[in-house]
């Protein structure tokens, strides 16, 4: 021990209700990884408990992936983000820890990965969680199923499979966390897109009740939710593609590549399939098939009407978005400077019944103002900013509100304060993301990292931050890059969505 006081290259146990289990000791942390929370999944059935083993089991690997396809983006790095993507095994339901090296009652942090619902991974480099435990708290990331096995409502199968394999992983955590140092009646579930769309949706849930008792929600909101009999449209054009008929059996007849490439065709823009409801609203504006659906025993209602009936009022809740999210998708694409007028409207009428008059909201005909960016503003507003907003106000429990406001040189200066730049800077891993094809471009200041860092873990520890709470009156937005708190105005978006 005197040779290596920081325990450096040195092996760590813990215990898990289905056995022992060595991870790594390095710098002060105990690490684990691939941890299972629940068996390999068996398609278009709920989750079960892994199987128990003698020995001691290694937690030195990440393991396997949900199976996913990552698709580049020109000119920019988003592997730290995302993963690498693969379809090569089944024993992905599992978890990382990273634990202070002496703990015992410390406060507990569960990460949920975006992506989409389609793709996305735990050991994405971004969000290692080796600082919050540093900084005294015991971090988890977890995976859970993705696009047809976790997103699909298949007649005759559960719903919500991946919304049901994060609540077995958060009573994993229940159950196990202690022995990690953690404190269970301590949970916060954090999250970025996706995953903060799951969350949100849980806060709702009563199936949820008693997981968790505070939620950092990272541009995700309770909105991106269809119903059953909509999302069901989305089941019989996946069977036609496939050649299979539209039922249990003929999914899990489906190979993995073959139901990607079925998830590919389907998922591009000129793909003839309508998920709008009766009034012409599309809640995911297109950018996955593959969402959370209302109706069921686990979110019984729609997210929005539950908070406003006091569902979740008992959790804190600190909820944000970047306020330029949308230009991850349009600026290294080259969307925001290519696109024209009719396009424009074409693209944005597939999702809301007023595309023009959004347009004109924004910008579009006004000097100085170019059709892609009028786009790119309306899109971040509608599909983020807004909808987080009107979840903080429908929300009955203490919500906090920020707006992530750095703004990154990369892609020539254009790429600004995009969807999941906040990433690096909760986590402080701003070197995943650093260079000249990195997301935060060349040098991202580590000051603001250390800023976010502590507020977050601050937030986890006992609900504490330096703003007021948000309402619907007052609206105050903590605007972290500057560190001004600003009553921020109703968004031109609020005219053209759903309330």
């Amino acid at each position: 021990m005197e040779d290596d006081p920081q325990g450096a290259g040195r092996e760590a146990f813990a215990s898990t209700q289905y056995g022992q289990i060595k991870g790594s000791w390095g710098e002060g942390i105990r690490t684990f990884l691939g941890v299972p929370y629940a068996a390999p999944p068996t398609p278009f059935e709920l989750p079960q408990p892994p199987a128990t083993w003698s020995g001691i089991r290694d937690a030195l690997v990440p393991g396997d992936c949900a199976p996913h396809a990552i698709t580049p983006f020109p000119g920019l790095d988003i592997a730290p983000l995302v993963g690498h993507g693969g379809i090569e095994g089944r024993d992905y339901l599992t978890l990382n820890v990273w634990a202070p090296e002496e703990a015992a009652g410390r406060p507990v942090m569960v990460f949920v990965h975006g992506g989409g619902f389609v793709i996305g991974s735990k050991d994405a480099a971004v969000h290692d969680g080796s600082a919050f435990a540093r900084s005294g708290v015991v971090c988890v990331a977890i995976n859970y199923r993705l696009g047809i096995d976790g997103f699909l409502p298949v007649p005759g199968a559960p719903t919500n499979l991946g919304l049901r394999d994060i609540l077995f992983a958060l009573r994993w955590v229940q159950d196990n966390i202690a022995n990690f140092g953690g404190d269970p009646a301590n949970v916060t579930l954090f999250g970025e897109s996706a995953g903060a769309m799951a969350i949100a949706d849980l806060i709702t849930s009563p199936l949820a009740k008693g997981l968790f008792q505070r939620a950092i929600v990272e541009s995700g909101h309770g909105s991106m939710v269809r119903e059953i009999p909509i999302a069901q449209r989305l089941v019989a054009k996946l069977a036609k593609v496939l050649k299979v008929p539209a039922t249990v059996e003929g999914f899990r007849g489906v190979s993995v590549a073959d139901g990607l490439s079925a998830m590919a065709k389907i998922g591009r823009r000129f793909s003839r399939l309508d998920l709008r409801d009766a009034a012409g609203h599309e809640p995911v504006f297109g950018i996955s098939r593959f969402v959370p659906v209302i109706g069921d025993d686990v979110l019984p209602v729609h997210p929005l009407a539950a908070l406003r009936a006091g569902a979740g009022a008992e959790i804190d809740l600190l909820i944000g978005t970047n306020s330029e999210e949308m230009n991850l998708y349009f600026v290294p694409t080259g969307v925001r400077a290519k696109l024209g007028r009719l396009l424009a409207a074409w693209v944005l009428g597939k999702s809301n019944p007023q595309p023009r008059a959004v347009l004109r909201a924004y910008g579009l005909g006004t000097k100085g103002a170019s059709v892609g960016e009028a786009f790119t503003r309306a899109m971040t507003d509608l599909v983020f900013r807004w909808p987080a907003r009107q979840y903080a106000a429908a929300h009955a429990g203490r919500s906090w509100a920020y707006e992530f406001d750095w703004h990154s040189p990369a892609c020539g200066g254009e790429l600004g304060a995009c969807h999941g730049m906040e990433l690096p800077f909760v986590f402080k891993t701003l070197p995943t993301v650093t260079g000249t094809q990195g997301l935060a471009g060349t040098a991202p200041p580590q000051e603001l990292a250390d800023r976010v860092h502590a507020l977050w873990v601050g937030f986890a520890t006992d609900g504490a931050l330096p703003w007021k709470p948000f309402n619907a009156c007052d609206r105050l937005v903590y605007q972290l890059d500057k560190g001004d708190v600003v009553h921020e105005p109703v968004m031109p978006a609020a005219r053209f969505l759903p309330e």
